[in-house]
């Protein structure tokens, strides 16, 4: 009788022992294959390139200052981005640009597009400044300026009442 219990107490351990490997490895494998998946592929790489003429334009996105044309960021969201260009002698440049998201990029699509190796997402603006009127920087040109706008705007006395 003892023997028997004893039989039955070390069989039920075993098949215990054994449920508790199976799951054990079954959690493994699930982590191990989830490790695999998310260290072999890698996240899009988002870039924003902008260039202009002449070079050498220093380059603001929404008012962060990001470096000299040609200059490459990178960058999280799509979307609008206020870009300024400001260089000597040329008139500062004050514009959007529009930074598209591509259709991989859509809910559904973007969980194959992140997992594979080398992904890119490249957007790519080029402006043209302009050269400064050298007119514009005069001082008496420009007092005298402001001085013919305030004649044009000022009304007669009279008109007043």
């Amino acid at each position: 009788m003892m023997q028997e219990r004893y039989r039955k107490q070390v069989g039920e351990m075993l098949q215990a022992t054994a449920r508790g490997r199976s799951r054990f490895w079954g959690v493994f494998a699930v982590a191990a294959s989830l490790g695999v998946i998310t260290s072999g592929g890698g996240c899009v790489e988002r870039t924003i390139s902008i260039t202009s003429a002449p070079a050498g334009a220093l380059v603001y996105l929404n008012d962060r200052e990001v470096g000299r044309t040609p200059v490459t960021v990178p960058f999280t969201f799509y979307g609008t981005y206020d870009v300024r260009l400001e260089r000597d002698g040329y008139a500062p440049l004050w514009t959007t640009g529009e930074a598209a998201m591509p259709w991989w990029e859509a809910p559904g699509p973007d969980l194959v597009a992140e997992l594979l190796p080398g992904s890119a997402s490249r957007v790519a603006w080029h402006y043209e400044l302009e050269a400064e009127d050298p007119g514009a920087a005069d001082d008496a040109g420009l007092i005298g300026r402001a001085r013919e706008m305030r004649r044009e705007t000022r009304r007669p006395t009279d008109e007043m009442d």
